[in-house]
């Protein structure tokens, strides 16, 4: 798998990152080793997890693999700061916010233990809090590389003002924040309208999150749901359903097209759109299968024609 660095840093990451949000809910503790085992023996380096996913039961999980596999071998990216049902949480919880001081080191610590180490290589406040001031929430990213339990920090579900912000109070204080993660795909393409140019511009790597559209782009949801699917999960239905209707099926209808012509999944030929999008380091996929995760790495070896791309992005513009 094709490596690349993270914005300007001298971290290298593989260009696909394997997301682990239904490690522990949809994804048994089985299912994600074999996950994890093929993801790595295809070249992936990355994989990206949260303080909240599965009530910690994805770093948990993923603790137990990382103990088996050589440290250097693999990127651990988490986040800390968010959670309930829109990560991955218990059914009703709601989706709470709290990038303060206090819970952001007590998360760190607590992932820490979860994952068996003493250090991750990136670590993300998970959203921006407007109850809490910036320059607190990025002192404890500060003091996270400072006492050297992160070696990078990062920032994600921010604007590109909020991200431009966050990257001069750090860079004040000589801790380079590297990276942004935000949800990006044909059917959500808002990171364009300001985020990529200010992460650009900025030296900032993008990590970009539902490539697929939360599934809709894979063409899953044309019909019946399937009763695997997270449009059908009590936890992830609402998640899910936010690109399912109407307004997304001109772009669905596109990529189906041009992968039947390309002859390849539709999965891939969307994950290979944004894959490739200025500013992308890695695209963060989140098979709850190992026979999902063999039709995703399909898309390496897929170099989308300029012509495709185009129309691609012609028929997703109301998306912008």
């Amino acid at each position: 798998m094709q490596q690349r660095h993270l914005g300007s840093s001298g971290l290298t990451l593989s260009r696909l990152a394997l997301g682990t949000m239904a490690w522990g809910t949809r994804t048994s503790p089985e299912e994600a080793e074999d996950i994890f085992t093929a993801f790595r023996a295809a070249g992936g380096t990355v994989v990206d997890t949260a303080h909240g996913y599965a009530a910690g039961r994805s770093e948990e999980i993923l603790g137990r693999l990382l103990a088996h596999a050589p440290r250097d071998e693999v990127v651990v990216v988490t986040k800390a700061g968010i959670g309930g049902t829109a990560e991955g949480g218990q059914p009703g919880t709601g989706r709470v916010v709290d990038t303060s001081r206090r819970a952001l080191l007590d998360q760190l610590d607590t992932s820490l233990r979860r994952l068996g180490l003493d250090h991750v290589d990136v670590w993300m406040a998970h959203a921006w809090d407007p109850r809490t001031p910036l320059a607190e929430t990025l002192g404890a990213l500060e003091w996270a590389v400072t006492s050297g339990r992160a070696r990078y920090v990062a920032v994600a579900g921010f604007t590109g003002w909020q991200a431009t912000r966050a990257f001069s109070l750090l860079e004040a204080a000589r801790v380079p924040l590297v990276a942004v993660e935000n949800e990006y795909s044909l059917v959500w393409r808002r990171p364009e309208l300001e985020l990529v140019e200010a992460a650009q511009s900025l030296g900032l790597g993008m990590l970009a999150t539902s490539p697929l559209g939360r599934g809709v782009l894979a063409g899953r949801y044309r019909g019946a749901v399937p009763a695997d699917s997270r449009l059908a999960s009590e936890d992830l239905s609402r998640f899910a359903a936010v690109h399912v209707g109407d307004h997304t099926r001109g772009v669905v209808d596109a990529v189906l097209t041009a992968a039947r012509g390309l002859e390849v999944s539709p999965a891939a030929l969307a994950l290979a759109w944004v894959r490739d999008r200025p500013g992308v380091t890695a695209a963060v996929v989140g098979p709850r299968t190992r026979a999902q995760l063999r039709t995703l790495l399909t898309a390496e070896e897929l170099d989308l024609p300029r012509e495709i791309a185009e129309v691609l992005d012609e028929v997703s513009t109301d998306h912008l």
